[in-house]
């Protein structure tokens, strides 16, 4: 397994929204597992690895070879929670605990580089901060969401606040106008806000919901803070193995290697092939990514994985 320092990692990920490398003083000197091919940092979301828990899900990311983590919070939080409890978990919880989160991802040499904290419209005000104060203690410089276009403007005025670039996130419900889903309702949320509201776009989610990431690619990606990573068919079609949807895994990861955009692409394993299990499909998704962005290819091919 190969590692890269962080002084490198810097360099590979130094220009574009994204550009600013997560880190506290504790990882100056690490060597990260190195999963940058041809100039695209390769890393998974922790939802990848649902099916166990936190310490089991870092050894996953070092036995495949992934070197960089979105660190989804229920990896994080406690589970099985009722609401007021989990309210009173996130506000009373010591920060240390997510200090203690930073260090297990630097023992282990992965780049913890975002924190999934999805922001929803039954959060106190308190609960809005906390997360920001999460992202902090563990160091890290962004927060992915899975929230709401009537509190773009509130989660901004706290990304300012603490200078954290929050990336909210799509799924491919286009009838519920409040949620993200397609180019359009990106459109909407970003208009008017500052330059720490960015994008976490799944380009799976948003063919399911018939856009085009490629051409979103094209006209968004100094707002890009993650891509996710994943295939599934247009219509609010099914998560697939990678190769059997429509979207375009290919030819979205080989415009940021050719454009040189320094943002992750980070695998979220959904689907299910009967007789297999997690650590084996995400190793096969990580070796294709590894492919797609160190070999070339011409025509139609070129925009799918098969």
């Amino acid at each position: 397994m190969t590692t890269i320092s962080r002084r490198d990692m810097g360099k590979l990920l130094a220009a574009g929204t994204a550009g600013l490398l997560v880190g506290n003083g504790s990882a100056k000197s690490m060597n990260y597992i190195n999963s940058v091919f041809a100039g695209v940092q390769i890393g998974a979301q922790s939802y990848s690895f649902r099916d166990r828990g936190l310490d089991a899900c870092i050894k996953a990311y070092q036995d495949i070879g992934i070197g960089e983590c979105e660190l989804w919070q229920a990896h994080v939080e406690p589970q099985h929670l009722s609401r007021e409890e989990m309210r009173r978990w996130r506000l009373t919880v010591p920060l240390s605990h997510f200090r203690a989160v930073r260090r297990k991802f630097d023992d282990a040499r992965v780049l913890l580089y975002a924190y999934n904290y999805s922001f929803q419209k039954d959060f106190t005000d308190a609960e809005f901060v906390r997360g920001f104060e999460m992202a902090r203690a563990m160091g890290v410089r962004y927060i992915t969401a899975s929230s709401h276009l009537s509190l773009v403007h509130k989660v901004d005025a706290l990304a300012q606040k603490y200078r954290i670039v929050v990336g909210f996130h799509n799924h491919s419900n286009i009838s519920n106008p409040d949620d993200f889903s397609n180019a359009a309702s990106f459109e909407r949320g970003l208009k008017g806000t500052s330059r720490w509201v960015g994008v976490n776009l799944d380009i799976g989610h948003f063919v399911a919901a018939n856009s085009d990431p490629v051409a979103f690619l094209r006209q968004w990606h100094g707002r890009i803070v993650t891509l996710h990573l994943k295939d599934r068919k247009r219509n609010n079609g099914a998560d697939l193995p990678w190769g059997e949807g429509d979207t375009p895994i290919i030819g979205v990861l080989r415009l940021v290697r050719d454009h040189h955009w320094k943002f992750p692409g980070n695998i979220e394993y959904e689907y299910n092939r009967p007789g297999s299990g997690t650590v084996a499909e995400m190793r096969r998704c990580f070796a294709d990514c590894k492919r797609i962005l160190t070999t070339n290819c011409r025509g139609k091919g070129c925009y799918r994985v098969g």
